[in-house]
């Protein structure tokens, strides 16, 4: 917890601002906010989300001015704004490529959650928030790769509206709501772009209430360990701030080197050609950062239950703060841990490439016979469950973890620093 305010406001208007609207005591108390003093880069990713969200919004609010959201009129107005908007060239494909860069961000911040233990108490509500603006992420995501209206575009809304029909009772009444009547046209267009404009403003509301929480519930760290002293600590302006600047200006190149070089690659070939409900494409898949839960959706025949499934696999990220019954957060401490988290990392990416795949080729060749990516999807699809539900509950319970230090201070200065009063 970051305990009282130690802002005071030297002159008239910040004191009479102060009295009235306590903005710069917010500012001052977020610098001065007492981080652990052992945060690696992989905790910068935070502020990278940040801006990444900032970009997009943005970026969102200039194409919106220019974009068409009729079917007819679409495709022509993007490829409109790239090539007769002023400097509409840059600003669509940072806004194209911002979408996977923020997936990239967000992926990388919640692996690291899940290595470290970021979920365990009392930071329960900060990864339950998180997780509320992932699945959010995930249907602006969506509703944005609509928006093109290209070939992947429209049959991705059909193929994925075409789901909410599977579901018992309401299924049929709720996809012509989504719909906006009995097929993909001018009506679901027009909703999804709306939604889609309007759900990042959703998401930076809950980004604050994140910040919030974390402020609160105090940073977690590469070792687990709670600070415990003041000496635990570093001001979190300017030591954080010139760190996460440097890790913002890396991301930002690999960012600029997609935007100039690579614009088109992250996306499908097909999704750049004009959407015709007449021509389906050989194989319908969704942008990469979705592909993992589309493998899951593929794993099994029915089509109702893949649903589930998928649901569920994200679901299930909101009760992981109960499902890890280790006393010990970071893996750091849990060589056994470590080594199913590293094969969850690789089923993972697995999953991905199950995705990508069309169900009717072949992973390995064994004699005559062979594994396909179906049968792939749905042992990699076992293993994702199987680490929430049953590893991470049993392997707490049974896994000797290492000792851990005494307090941070100890494990980054060692013996440097003899005047630290020992750990409760």
């Amino acid at each position: 917890m970051s305990g009282p305010s130690t802002y005071t406001p030297k002159y008239a208007f910040t004191r009479w601002m102060d009295s009235r609207l306590p903005i710069i005591r917010m500012g001052a108390d977020f610098m001065t906010f007492p981080s652990p003093r052992n945060l690696n880069y992989w905790y910068a990713f935070g502020g990278i989300l940040t801006l990444c969200l900032i970009t997009q919004i943005l970026t969102g609010v200039i194409l919106a001015m220019h974009y068409t959201p009729t079917i007819d009129g679409a495709f022509d107005s993007v490829q409109r704004i790239k090539r007769d908007v002023n400097f509409g060239w840059l600003i669509q494909p940072i806004h194209a490529v911002g979408a996977s860069m923020f997936f990239l961000a967000v992926y990388i911040h919640m692996f690291r959650g899940l290595y470290y233990g970021s979920y365990k108490a009392p930071r329960e509500l900060l990864w339950i928030i998180g997780c509320v603006i992932y699945l959010l992420m995930m249907a602006t995501g969506f509703l944005g790769y609509t928006l093109p209206w290209g070939q992947m575009s429209f049959w991705g809304a059909t193929v994925i509206t075409g789901f909410f029909g599977a579901i018992p009772v309401v299924g049929e009444s709720l996809q012509q709501w989504l719909l906006g009547g009995y097929s993909v046209d001018n009506a679901t267009l027009q909703r999804f772009f709306s939604l889609h404009f309007v759900l990042p403003f959703v998401i930076a509301a809950l980004v604050g209430l994140h910040v919030w929480a974390l402020h609160h519930a105090g940073q977690n760290n590469p070792i687990g360990i709670t600070p415990k002293t003041q000496k635990d600590t570093l001001s979190f302006h300017p030591y954080y701030t010139i760190k996460d600047a440097f890790a913002v200006a890396v991301f930002l190149l690999i960012f600029a080197a997609f935007v100039f070089y690579l614009p088109d690659a992250l996306g499908h070939a097909d999704n750049y050609q004009r959407a015709d409900p007449l021509k389906t494409p050989a194989h319908i898949v969704p942008e990469w950062y979705f592909l993992p839960f589309y493998a899951i959706l593929r794993a099994v025949p029915d089509k109702l239950m893949g649903i589930l499934l998928m649901l569920a696999a994200i679901a299930v990220l909101f009760v992981l703060p109960w499902l890890d019954t280790s006393k010990v957060r970071s893996m750091r401490f849990r060589p056994v841990g470590r080594w199913f988290f590293a094969i969850f990392l690789v089923n993972a990416f697995l999953l991905g490439w199950c995705g990508a795949e069309s169900p009717e080729n072949y992973a390995f060749k064994i004699g005559d016979g062979g594994l396909n990516f179906v049968w792939l999807s749905r042992i990699t699809t076992a293993y994702y469950f199987a680490y929430f539900i049953i590893i991470l509950p049993i392997l707490g319970l049974v896994e000797k973890p290492k000792d851990r230090p005494e307090s941070i201070t100890k494990a980054v200065l060692g013996d440097a620093d003899r005047g630290l009063a020992p750990a409760e």
